[in-house]
């Protein structure tokens, strides 16, 4: 099969390579109709995190199984299926409070510490020896671990465009406004309007909120916001930002602020170096407007990469 396949920083390329098998009794193997490119992806890409062997990249896909293992009783082969980007047992300690992303069963190199190199959460696809060694899905197969676990069906009428984002996109931007606690008639600013950002700003409005604002550097971005989700925006160069918050929400700030990660895309060259000395994959610039912007008692959530 044809593959999208990290050989080292900087070289990914469409490669042949071996079509994968059922490996457990509760494997799928997928066959991918819909695979999306992802802003992590860059941090093995520039090596930020490190992956010293190939691996095939892709933790956004969906498709059709294609064979199941004896285990497996959610699926038949031709159903439709979209995955997270999570692998997770479903049986351990967080795993049965919802919290699949730090499952201890399916990473390796699981363990408490969490720092750089030891000691990480569950595994992931297309993510690294760090986080499990499994092979992604920028591919035209792909095995998936866990499958009683993890893919949900999707319900027939809707086209793979209508259901992708659910790999990842939309749940990081469902996660930051779940974590900001976001209600009825509450003033949200989100930093940030790229993809995580226009979802969360979906999400604020399905939570009730009055007034949704974006913030970011760039004005196609902003545009963005407007026409796909009625937001407010600013562009972040403004000088009278902080104000034009405040005057929405007489004086005291917006309710909740959300560090969405798209800031990130315009940074000096300054900001480049420091965030490498502090190993850093975002810039704090952020974190402080999000504490000058929002109301005293108020809630900052941070979704970014820190």
């Amino acid at each position: 099969m044809k593959a999208a396949v990290f050989h080292k920083v900087g070289d990914i390329s469409v490669d042949t390579v071996e079509d994968p098998r059922i490996e457990q009794p509760d494997d799928i193997i997928l066959k991918i109709t819909s695979t999306a490119i992802c802003g992590s992806d860059l941090h093995i890409y520039d090596g930020f995190i490190p992956q010293l062997k190939d691996e095939v990249l892709g933790h956004e896909f969906m498709g059709v199984v294609e064979e199941v293992g004896p285990e497996v009783k959610r699926f038949k082969a031709g159903d439709r299926v979209v995955v997270p980007f999570t692998i997770a047992c479903g049986t351990c300690f967080f795993c049965a409070q919802g919290q699949h992303a730090n499952c201890m069963n399916t990473n390796k190199n699981y363990g408490p510490e969490g720092d750089m190199l030891q000691g990480k959460g569950g595994a992931l696809f297309g993510y690294t020896d760090l986080y499990g060694g499994y092979n992604g899905g920028q591919a035209e197969y792909v095995r998936v671990p866990k499958a009683n676990v993890g893919p949900k069906k999707i319900p027939d009428g809707l086209e793979d465009d209508q259901v992708l984002f659910l790999t990842d996109i939309f749940p990081t931007g469902w996660t930051a406004v779940k974590w900001g606690k976001v209600k009825e008639g509450d003033t949200v600013v989100i930093f940030g309007s790229g993809p995580v950002g226009l979802m969360a700003q979906k999400a604020a409005w399905l939570q009730g909120a009055k007034h949704v604002i974006a913030v970011d550097p760039l004005d196609y971005r902003l545009e963005k916001a407007r026409n796909l989700n009625h937001a407010e925006t600013i562009n972040s160069h403004d000088e009278d930002l902080l104000e034009k918050i405040r005057s929405m929400t007489d004086g005291r700030g917006a309710d909740v602020a959300i560090d969405a990660v798209g800031m990130e895309a315009e940074r000096t060259f300054l900001e480049k170096a420091k965030a490498v000395v502090n190993v850093e994959k975002g810039t704090s610039k952020v974190l402080e407007l999000c504490t000058e912007a929002v109301r005293r008692a108020g809630t900052i959530a941070v979704v970014g990469v820190y």
